[in-house]
Order: C-alpha cells, then structure tokens, then sequence
C-alpha cells in the first residue's frame, strides 16, 4: 500500500491520549519523508523528500497513485539513464537497414552525441533541445541536414516515451521549431548537355546514362540492371534491384523502399543495351542479398567493372563519373551528381505532357506529393496552358474581336 514515512519523529500516544512526536534516532539526519509505494511492475518504489516538504511528498504520491490508475506512470528512475546510453539500446534493436543504421549511428556520434550524450533522459527538456539546434545552426550545417538530425533524435525520444522513460517528448513543445525545408531546385541537364556527356564517358560504362536519362533508374539500380530484366513480351524493364556498398561489401538489395518497378522500355534504350551487350558480354556475379552476410545470388549484369566484379559508387562516381563530367565542362558538384540523370528523365517526361502520377510510379516513389514538390517547377506554367486553351476554344479571330470587352469588363469589375 502507498504511503508516507516520517524518518525522523514517530508519533506516540500518551497516557492522557494525546498523540506526541517522538524523535527518531536518526532525526536530523538525511530526507525526513519518504514515500512507499508499489510500481506497476510489483517492486517497490520510494523518493524522498526534505523537512517542510510534506506537502510536496503528499502530492507526488497522490500523482503517482493516478498514474499507476491510468496507466501512465513512468518510473521516476529510468529518466536517470543518459541519451546516449537509451540511444545505442534503441539503435541496436531497431529493424531499419544497415544502411540506414549506419547513418543515424554517425549522425549521433557527430552531431548529437558531444551535447546530449551524458544527459540524464529525464533532464532533456525543450530549452536542452533549443540550445542544441542553436549549435547545430553556428555549425553552419544546413537547414535541410538540421531536419533530418531534428527527425532522428525526436524518434529516439517518442520511443523512450513508448519505453516509459520520459513522460514526454521535449520536440512535441511549441517552442522548438524545426528548420525551415527550403527546397532546392533541381536543375535537369539540357540535350546538349547530355549528349556532350555521353560522349566523354567510358564505351564500357556509357549505358549508364542511358538507363539513367532514357529509364529513370537510380545508381544502383543501373548498377543492377540484368538482361533478365528486359520484358520478353512488351516494352518493359523490370527494376527488381540494385547494388549497395554496406560497410565494404558489394550487396544485392531491392530497390529502395523495397518497392520493385516496371518503367517503359524505349526503343533507343532497348537498342543501346543490345550494342553494348556486344561490345561488353554480360557478366555473371555473386554477392550476398539484402545484407553482407546475406544468401549468395547470382545475377547477370550488363555493367561491371574490368575484372567482372559489380560496380560500386565508393569507385564509379571519382574514378569515372567526375572525369567525364569536368571533360565535358560541366561544374563539379553536387547538383551534377549521376542523380542529375533522373532530373533529366523527369524534365523530358513533364515537357512531353505525362502526369506527375505516371512519373512518379516510373521513379519509385512513395508519394507522388513528394514528385510534384520536386518537380513542380519542370512543369509548363499554367499561364501558357491557359492562353493556349482559350485560344483553341475561342479561335484566333474571336479571341482579337473580343480582347477590348473583355479588358473593360475586367476593369470595371
């Protein structure tokens, strides 16, 4: 049963009947109230409290005792655990990828680590979290890397709530603010420009940007590309895989997401596959699956390295990509990434007139709000979509005939 303990005076009734305190032989010594009561768990739990803080003591237990009725009790002794030490037992049992793994583990031991690492859980409260974004922003990191630290550690921390560590999450406050997305504007690669490129690429490789610009296809997926692949009945290639480098080993994985694919096969695409299958046999390769000490598969690829091994990004993007990239004249940076071939692929869908639902299927994507926040400004601008149906509907003559009234009346109104 819950209760209070006074440690220091007990309480004696006297031959008159009057109740008295009598001091303890500890009185004086240490926290004077101590409240018992039984965790949901079925040990007991105690905290103490001073002298002049009975009150204080009543109330904690009177919450306690609502807790435990509403099932929301946290048990005041696990928010003395740190951060770090929750953070490594959460990471370990959670089931995301290795990839994925591998990142936040970084990501802690850089960025979250060195601030909230020794904090007790209990003790990480909103004005912990605001002076941690401040540092993360004198960092100079960006503001969409600063999300994605904000969105990992705020997960931590709903788990260590699910866990009855904390009672709450301290990004759940009004007063932390995430960083502002603010969107950058992909920049597709102009005909020339992909044409001129092709052309400084390796014959061996030069496919790449084939199923990159004419498919879609993200690295990996290039890199995963098997004549298996190819519909043997319609136009159709099947993204089935892709070739991930998780901590040094060349891996087959589904795609990303896990969400397998088919994407229009064109013609010129089909043809180009054929020469270079020509030129360059395809390649059997074993690798593990899904994780480095997965199951071996064997696939047939059309694009391996001289040695037939598959081709990993840690080796392509320098030792291939960025040459031929600054051979062509174009700037070396992020934006020129081989995932500037997917832009591409999507700028030439949307100018061609397909919806952004279909584009999104073809480019995996989850969400096509995600495609159309990407894109949205690839696509033509409805001011041009507006002149050209009205004009069709009305006709050119009608359209002049018209203009004059049709301008009073808009400044009238």
């Amino acid at each position: 049963m819950a209760h209070i303990v006074d440690r220091w005076y007990r309480s004696i009734v006297g031959p008159d009947g009057k109740t008295r305190q009598e001091p303890k032989p500890e009185c004086g010594q240490g926290m004077r109230y101590r409240v018992r009561y039984i965790a949901p768990d079925g040990k007991e739990k105690s905290q103490s409290f001073p002298d002049r803080k009975k009150r204080e003591a009543q109330a904690f237990l009177a919450n306690v005792q609502a807790d435990i009725l509403k099932g929301t009790y946290v048990d005041p002794d696990a928010g003395r655990v740190t951060f770090k030490q929750y953070a490594d037992e959460w990471l370990a049992a959670a089931t995301t990828d290795v990839l994925t793994r591998d990142r936040i583990e970084y990501e802690l031991r850089l960025h979250v680590y060195p601030i909230l690492g020794n904090k007790a859980m209990a003790s990480i409260q909103p004005a912990t979290i605001r002076a941690w974004a401040r540092g993360l922003q004198e960092k100079g990191l960006s503001a969409g890397y600063r999300r994605v630290l904000f969105s990992d550690v705020s997960m931590i921390l709903n788990a260590a709530v699910d866990d009855k560590k904390i009672v709450s999450n301290p990004f759940a406050a009004k007063s932390v603010q995430r960083p502002r997305h603010v969107p950058n504007k992909v920049q597709p690669w102009s005909v020339d420009q992909l044409t001129a490129f092709r052309a400084k690429m390796p014959d061996r490789y030069r496919v790449s940007v084939d199923l990159g610009a004419g498919c879609g296809l993200r690295q990996g997926e290039i890199f995963g590309v098997s004549p298996a692949d190819l519909d043997p009945t319609r136009p159709v290639l099947h993204v089935v895989r892709q070739v991930k480098l998780v901590r040094g080993t060349l891996i087959f994985a589904p795609p990303k997401g896990g969400k397998t694919r088919e994407v229009p096969l064109p013609a010129s695409v089909s043809r180009r596959l054929a020469e270079h299958a020509k030129q360059f046999p395809p390649v059997e390769v074993t690798v593990p699956w899904a994780t480095p000490t997965g199951d071996p598969v064997t696939v047939t690829l059309y694009l391996t390295s001289a040695d037939g091994l598959p081709l990993s990004r840690s080796k392509f993007n320098p030792g291939v990509w960025k040459p031929a990239i600054r051979a062509t004249g174009i700037p070396d940076d992020r934006r020129n990434g081989m995932h500037v071939l997917r832009h591409t692929y999507a700028s030439v869908l949307l100018d061609a007139g397909e919806s952004i639902k279909a584009l999104s299927t073809y480019l995996g994507h989850a969400d096509p709000g995600f495609t159309l926040r990407t894109y949205t400004h690839l696509l033509p601008t409805s001011e041009d979509r507006t002149r050209r149906a009205i004009d069709k509907a009305f006709g050119e003559d009608q359209a002049d005939d018209d203009e004059p009234e049709a301008r009073d009346g808009l400044e009238t109104a």
